[in-house]
């Protein structure tokens, strides 16, 4: 019987390590980006809130590619207090550890966490803010460069009295779209591959990319009920949730096979 074909759908550099991960099992995975992750194209408000990270008790980044974003070109740490470093998600946490950050100063959710999300860890963080107390939230923004995402965790600071501050360190983009991609794409269409989607963001530029596509064949796993939400509203016909955590990750791809 072949191997289970899974469309991982993540950015080229977090998917490395997923298809990885999911070929050591056994699983036919394929890359197929949605999203492209390209650089800010005015690096000011970055630098400057690079030089200044000092002055917050705690950085909030939204993703790896936040961390990696931020800390890459940055100078090195100054010395004296430095702020406290909050991931929402293993991959994020990963990420900080290879670019310096000591674990120590990491908060993020328990390997035990239902979800991975701004929930998970306010739940895990909030008191470390009351009036006064400033944080930083490094984001992802559009092709503009403007911040783009839920701002439901600024709202949860600004309400406990902290101060929240913003900045974007890179853009996400629609990935193009050459001809072996589509061809994939149409299997996933059809049903004849399992799409693995982290982001709501990426079923939309699927949708852009396919229009007038039927998608009551294809099958899904969402990494989070959101996007398993956005997936159904897309018509995916059959759209299951599964921890991003490998062995989760495997055991629901290999039941839906």
């Amino acid at each position: 019987m072949p191997a289970p074909r899974v469309i991982v759908t993540r950015p080229v550099r977090e998917a490395a390590r997923w298809i990885e991960l999911l070929r050591n099992a056994g699983l036919d995975a394929q890359g197929l980006p949605l999203i492209e992750i390209a650089p800010v194209t005015d690096h000011t408000a970055l630098d400057a809130a690079r030089r200044n990270a000092g002055s917050y008790a705690a950085l909030m980044f939204v993703s790896a590619a936040a961390a990696t974003h931020f800390f890459d070109g940055a100078d090195a740490p100054a010395t004296g207090p430095q702020p406290r470093c909050w991931a929402t998600g293993p991959g994020t946490v990963r990420a900080l550890q290879q670019s310096g950050v000591a674990a120590s100063r990491i908060d993020a959710p328990g390997v035990e966490a239902e979800q991975f999300d701004s929930e998970a860890l306010w739940a895990r963080v909030h008191t470390q803010v009351y009036a006064g107390v400033r944080v930083l939230i490094v984001r992802g923004g559009d092709a503009a460069g403007q911040p783009a995402g839920r701002a439901w965790l600024a709202h949860e600071i600004a309400a406990a009295g902290g101060v929240c501050d913003t900045v974007v360190a890179y853009r996400r983009l629609a990935a193009p779209m050459d001809a072996p991609r589509r061809a994939l794409a149409e299997l996933g269409v059809r049903g004849e591959a399992i799409w693995l989607f982290s982001s709501s963001e990426a079923i939309a530029h699927l949708r852009d990319a396919l229009p007038g596509r039927r998608w009551a064949a294809a099958r899904a796993i969402a990494t989070h009920p959101r996007i398993a939400e956005a997936a159904r509203d897309a018509g995916f016909g059959m759209v299951r949730v599964a921890s991003p955590e490998p062995d989760a990750l495997i055991a629901s791809i290999e039941s839906f096979a």
